[in-house]
């Protein structure tokens, strides 16, 4: 498997990883490959990386940008991450959290925030903290992951890019 940024070519693939890894998610609007190229639209994916085997993407994930209302800087958030689901729990998706943090901390990322199943990203280190809160989404599953051991205060909001829908 290699881990590499994402090349105008491989937006298509993209495109199909995402959509089959959310076809049945859940809690899911079926909206990630839109927020993606709005992300990319707005010069907003500050890191875009794929999984590759044999020539075939399998996985990617998305890092951009979030504001917090107490003025701190630097930091992002993770989403959306997709991988196809015939190599899901193979380890992909955590070879694409684990770069793309290492990635952020190597341009001065200060944090990363998501949305997401706290069972699975605790294993990152991510965790809840009352004090950072993003609005509309229920506090247990937004989690956030200070990289320098000072953690914001406030409402995150992410890039307006999480707003597409079509």
């Amino acid at each position: 498997m290699i881990i590499r940024k994402e090349t105008i070519a491989d937006i298509e693939a993209i495109n199909e990883v995402t959509m089959a890894a959310f076809r049945t998610h859940p809690i899911s609007n079926h909206t990630e490959q839109f927020i993606i190229n709005a992300l990319r639209a707005a010069d907003a994916l500050t890191i875009s990386l794929v999984a590759e085997i044999d020539g075939r993407i399998v996985g990617h994930i998305a890092f951009s940008p979030v504001t917090i209302s107490d003025g701190s800087t630097g930091w992002y958030g993770l989403g959306p991450v997709s991988v196809f689901p015939e190599y899901q729990k193979q380890g992909i998706g955590k070879s694409l959290i684990s770069e793309g943090l290492s990635l952020l901390k190597k341009v001065n990322g200060q944090g990363c925030a998501l949305v997401g199943d706290p069972n699975y990203y605790k294993r990152f280190g991510f965790q809840n903290f009352p004090e950072l809160v993003h609005e509309g989404v229920p506090q247990e599953v937004f989690l956030a992951l200070p990289f320098t051991g000072k953690t914001p205060q406030g409402i995150v909001v992410f890039h307006e890019g999480f707003l597409a829908n079509g």
